[in-house]
């Protein structure tokens, strides 16, 4: 069988190269970045040597972040998942056995068959568990969506990163949309708020450089004092989970001083008079005692994106995921999409504001993932956030049935997901079958009872949308996978074989998938042409309203949460664990991504992991000095749910009061086994149903 598949893809693959050829291949980054750069990979006597930006596409601009560049070095690396492993010692040991695919895949298929016959609703004892290893729409959810809806396990709720502002632009705006990133070159003002965007939007950060060189002023909004802050004109460090204070005192101000856009607001905004009237209640004083900002810097910053409404220069605000994780992360979002009707800087194609482009893109999701093989069954939903409860919960009428198996792909939960403790207590029952789809072994892969290893992203056929930029992108294998590596989809394919899934639709091979992730709503022939295809979206969306909300407007107030028994209106929600209130933790921690990782996955690449040196966490030097700790001690930080051990070093880029537990280094990597998740809690946003990993009180001693 494995020879029968290995021809198959390299005779798919129109890049397969002789022994003697050096070509160049066009793909795309698969991981969860807003830039989804085109990349181009130089293949040698069938070997990739060197993986590129691609020149020829805009955003790109021939040029990678650190990370990407070494993409050959994470595909060749010596710890590569070259072939099927089965168990062999206690779960967690990471003892494992080769097998073959033929014995992996009958096995696997007998236990989720003993589990799915055991009558109509069985099967929602199975769970998929996958996130953004790839953005890929092919070896994401496509083949893998097909295999679970057939099989009627349970849904997942894929909420780990962005689900609460993601409300928060649909509740506000109307969907994943916004400003496009090219125009940001031409703003005079840009706030970049709850962004490290050297890190992680290189190339939104070469448009807002254009910008400052032309004069723009730029304002970084953060709790940390990150690198970006330190090329930007100004940084305001309030406090985490404050965002939506600050949003409110910045429209106090634009009210107060009538820095207002009169017109859009009465023509293109819903429920402006409810909006001013709780903004009046948030003087700058009443949020900086919220935010840990002066008030004197509120007003500023208020005057600053102000002064757009005389002088009608464009302003705009380049928002990230960071500050949506904590509670009030969703109306925070609201909050701030909000601030550009106020002025009307949706006037300008420089102006409004971009936290997602993600709902311009005309993905045919149904064609790919087949929803209609669920043939009327309505199986549960399980978030993805809570996964450690979810694991220890007991069969009942709430909840279902007990989780009996677990599919991992795409992810690694037991170092990203929150309250780690409970997620290796869930991982570690002896009663529980998972399989892990993996490159590596990481934490997670330790305890499956079978890996079965995936190909990478030069291996594989896939195509790919973006969040940060308007580009449909196309990913040709560069090489042909090493050892008995499968594609995502391939697995799935195999396995709904193994389990006498005759729909043709699993007949699909990854072209076939490719082809159908747009539809004719994309030109196929422009993307293997050249890789990438852009979306025809016009320059200055909401000038004149015409937002994809139910008024057409910008709503201030939704009707529809307002069904649902929710607020209509947003405010400032105040953190779970409210800043200052816990005498046993006083400290806020965040943990914001390590500049040379991206979530768990560069984490074990040597070059990245010799640049990153070692888990961190900094510290002001005042909340340093009050617990005698010097830079390179091993501190303890600890809190009710776990302990975390790592060096401390004092920092100005952490405030007093938040310490910064860099992220996300695999737990087998830490000094005592854990990494900073051992910390974090499984509550969850206002809106949306995501992860607080933001909102987290904790105490620092010396260890």
């Amino acid at each position: 069988m494995l020879d029968r598949i290995q021809v198959k893809l390299m005779n798919s693959t129109s890049s397969a190269q002789s022994d003697a050829a050096t070509t160049h291949v066009l793909g795309a980054c698969p991981h969860d970045c807003p830039d989804t750069c085109s990349l181009l990979t130089t293949v040698q006597g069938g070997i990739a040597i060197k993986v590129q930006g691609n020149p020829a596409h805009p955003h790109t601009d021939g040029a990678l972040c650190t990370k990407v560049s070494r993409y050959p070095e994470r595909t060749y690396h010596p710890e590569r998942l070259l072939h099927p492993l089965k168990r062999v010692g206690p779960k967690g040991a990471g003892q494992f056995e080769r097998v073959s695919w033929d014995a992996a895949l009958q096995d696997i298929a007998a236990r989720l068959k003993t589990i799915a016959d055991r009558g109509p609703d069985a099967a929602q004892a199975i769970l998929p568990y996958s996130y953004a290893g790839t953005m890929g729409l092919v070896q994401g959810e496509s083949m893998a969506a097909r295999f679970f809806h057939q099989l009627g396990a349970s849904l997942l709720d894929r909420t780990i990163c962005a689900t609460a502002g993601a409300e928060g632009l649909v509740q506000t705006l109307g969907a994943k949309v916004g400003m496009r990133v090219e125009f940001f070159a031409q703003a005079k003002l840009i706030l970049i708020w709850g962004s490290n965007s050297i890190s992680s939007n290189l190339h939104f950060w070469r448009y807002a450089q254009i910008a400052k060189r032309s004069g723009a002023r730029l304002i970084c909004i953060d709790p940390r004092k990150s690198e970006t802050a330190d090329k930007c004109h100004e940084h305001i460090a309030l406090l985490p989970g404050t965002d939506g204070a600050l949003a409110l005192a910045l429209m106090h101000e634009l009210i107060t001083h009538d820095w207002l856009d009169h017109d859009y607001l009465a023509r293109y905004t819903l429920g402006w008079e409810l909006l001013r009237s709780r903004a009046l209640q948030w003087s700058p004083e009443r949020a900086a005692g919220v935010c840990g900002v002066s008030a004197e810097q509120i007003r500023a910053l208020a005057k600053d994106y102000g002064a757009s409404v005389a002088s009608r220069e464009p302003v705009a605000i380049r928002m990230n995921y960071g500050l949506q994780r904590v509670h009030g992360g969703g109306n925070a979002v609201r909050l701030i999409a909000s601030l550009p009707a106020l002025v009307g800087a949706w006037r300008h194609r420089a102006g409004g504001v971009l936290l997602s482009s993600s709902s311009s893109f005309p993905v045919q999701k149904t064609a790919l993932q087949r929803p209609d093989l669920l043939a009327g069954k309505t199986p549960r939903t399980v978030n993805m956030s809570t996964i450690g409860d979810d694991l220890l919960r007991p069969a009942s009428a709430a909840f279902g049935p007990a989780i009996e198996a677990l599919i991992v792909y795409n992810s690694n939960p037991v170092a990203i997901a929150p309250d780690s403790s409970k997620v290796v207590q869930g991982f570690a029952r002896d009663d529980l079958f998972t399989v892990v789809l993996e490159h590596f072994q990481t934490d997670t892969a330790d305890y499956a009872d079978y890996i079965l290893p995936a190909t990478t992203q030069l291996e594989h056929w896939d195509v790919h949308l973006s969040y940060g930029h308007t580009d449909a992108l196309l990913n040709r294998p560069a090489i042909a996978p090493l050892g008995e590596a499968w594609p995502n989809t391939q697995i799935f394919r195999e396995l709904a074989a193994h389990m006498d899934f005759a729909d043709s639709c699993f007949a699909d091979d990854d072209l076939a998938l490719c082809r159908q992730a747009y539809g004719e709503a994309v030109d196929f022939e422009a993307l293997l042409a050249h890789g990438f295809a852009t979306l025809p979206t016009p320059e200055a969306p909401f000038a004149q309203g015409n937002f994809p909300t139910p008024s057409g407007k910008c709503e201030f107030f939704s009707a529809r949460l307002a069904a649902q028994g929710l607020d209509g209106l947003p405010d400032h929600v105040p953190n779970h664990e409210a800043f200052a209130t816990s005498a046993h933790y006083p400290l806020a921690m965040i943990s914001p991504p390590a500049r040379n990782f991206l979530n768990s996955s560069f984490v074990n690449v040597r070059s990245l992991q010799d640049m990153e040196g070692e888990p961190l966490l900094e510290i002001h030097a005042i909340d340093a000095a009050a617990r005698h700790i010097q830079s390179g001690d091993i501190v303890r930080i600890f809190n009710a749910r776990g302990e975390y051990r790592c060096k401390a070093k004092i920092s100005a880029r952490a405030r007093p009061g938040v310490v910064n537990a860099l992220g996300v280094w695999w737990r087998k990597l830490g000094l005592s086994g854990t990494n900073v998740n051992q910390l974090t809690s499984q509550k969850l946003t206002d809106l949306g149903g995501g992860p607080t990993f933001y909102d987290c009180l904790v105490q620092v001693t010396a260890a």
